[in-house]
Formats: structure tokens, sequence, C-alpha cells
């Protein structure tokens, strides 16, 4: 007769509470090698260490219960690392997600007292390559990222000349709504052939107060709230898309800290700075 193992002793031996055993029981992730049929006690075996332990450690990664029982499941070695693998790749996902937050957050408790600069200009139309979609404010910047890169391309493609920085137009309802219209454009010179998502557009003409942005985009909602205080205690604002600019991005470096970005709000002015 194999030598028992009382669910007590079982959980001191793998570090799993009882409580924890009795719920990978029902869900039938750790069964008891057997149950005793008068007291209902589940017993174990000293075979059925090695497994708890596995499972101990691929749940203190937070692998969801499913994934541990196709790694427990499988005696493809290939298949047990591709579905560890991708645990492994959420997780880090997951922990750049956190070290991106924890890194705003410390921007925000350094931030200055002091009020930023912020400008007022006048910029006329320009004709601009540029792509245009409805977006999710959760994919944004995915977005960005991708429409920038064909963007930039087409243009060197076309060898159409630049004659500004690269801009973005962001319609009110990706915040208000987490969905609405945004724009990447470059101001060139020349005439733009639409190709892909790319197409030939006219930047409208605006008065905006503007302010720049350094460093990373994901903490850039710190600037424009400076923007917005701003204008709602002195500028009458206007409808229309907020405005970015970007001086230096991940086309310049791959230092986020260097990224400089110029943030526009739309604004009426009843006369012109002097």
């Amino acid at each position: 007769m194999k030598q028992a193992l009382t669910v007590g002793d079982f959980s001191r031996v793998t570090h799993l509470s009882v409580k924890t055993l009795r719920h990978y029981h029902q869900v039938g992730l750790l069964d008891p090698d057997r149950v005793d049929p008068v007291t209902g006690y589940r017993l174990y075996t000293p075979e059925q260490i090695p497994t708890a332990q596995v499972i101990r450690r691929l749940r203190d990664l937070d692998m969801p219960i499913p994934d541990v029982k196709a790694v427990l499941a499988t005696t493809d070695a290939t298949a047990r690392g591709e579905v560890i693998a991708g645990h492994l790749d959420r997780l880090e996902t997951e922990l750049d997600r956190t070290r991106s937050a924890v890194e705003s957050l410390r921007n925000l408790l350094r931030r200055p007292a002091a009020a930023a600069a912020i400008e007022h200009r006048t910029v006329p139309p320009a004709a601009a390559a540029a792509i245009t979609a409805a977006v999710d404010r959760a994919d944004l910047l995915a977005w960005w990222h991708g429409a920038l890169g064909e963007l930039h391309a087409t243009v060197q493609a076309q060898n159409l000349d630049p004659t500004g920085p690269t801009g973005g137009l962001y319609a009110s309802e990706i915040f208000q709504d987490d969905h609405g219209e945004a724009t990447v454009f470059v101001p060139v010179q020349g005439l733009v052939r639409a190709v892909g998502r790319v197409e030939s557009f006219l930047v409208p003409a605006a008065e905006l107060a503007v302010i720049t942005h350094h460093g990373p985009l994901a903490d850039v909602d710190l600037t424009y709230g400076e923007l917005g205080a701003y204008t709602t205690r002195h500028e009458i604002s206007v409808a229309g898309p907020l405005r970015e600019y970007y001086l230096l991005d991940a086309r310049h470096t791959r230092d986020t800290t260097r990224w400089t970005t110029e943030i526009g709000w739309p604004i009426f002015r009843a006369e012109h700075d002097r």
C-alpha cells in the first residue's frame, strides 16, 4: 500500500495551505491520491510532492489555472515550454506597464511648483501628408507608432520635402469618450500621392496656447493638465482638435527622456500679442 500523507502533512511539506489544496482539488488541478470514504480526509503520496512544487511556482508567477493544467498535462517539452514562455511574455509586458506607471507617478511627485512657460502661437494652414483614423484611446500609442512609421516611409519614398515638424491632431472625443478621430501629419512641399493609408491633407490654421513637454509620452497627461488649467483661467477655449508637434521623438533617439513635444490647445484671441 502506498505511503499516505494527510492533507496537513502534505501542506507542511509543499508549503501549500490546506485551503489552497482543497481549492486545487475542486478545480481539478491537484487531486489527492485518494479520499477516505469514511472520514472524507484527503490523502496524498510523496510522489505528488514534485507536482505540487511545480504548481506552487507557476501560481507564484500568477499563471492562470488553465495554463498550469496545460503545462502539467503535456509530456511534450516544446509545447510545455511554449505555454510557459507565453506567460512570461505577458508578465514582462505587465512589468513594463507597471514600471511606466511608477515612473509617471515619480515624475508627478517631482514636478516643480513653478508653472511651465506657455506661449501664444498663430499657426497658418499647411499642406501635408497625413494618416487619419478613428482610434480607441487604449490603442492610441500603438496606432501612433505604426502610423508615423508608414507616414515617414511614404514621404521619403515620394521624395517629398518636409516644411515643418511632424505633428498630430486629436479630437476631444478620444479623451472624453475613449474613441475619436486622430491624424498624424508631416507638412511637405510637393504633390502627395495617396498610398496605403497616406493621403494629402491640409492642416487647418489655428490660434494656440502652446506648452512644451519633455520626456516620454506616457506622462504627457501631466503637461496637458498644466496647459488645460492655464487655458481655463486665462483663455477662451474653442472647439477643435488638440495639437502636438514632435520636435524630438523615437526617430531621433531611443532615450525617451530627451523627447520633446509641443502641445497646442485651440483658443480664441481677440488680438495678437504685441
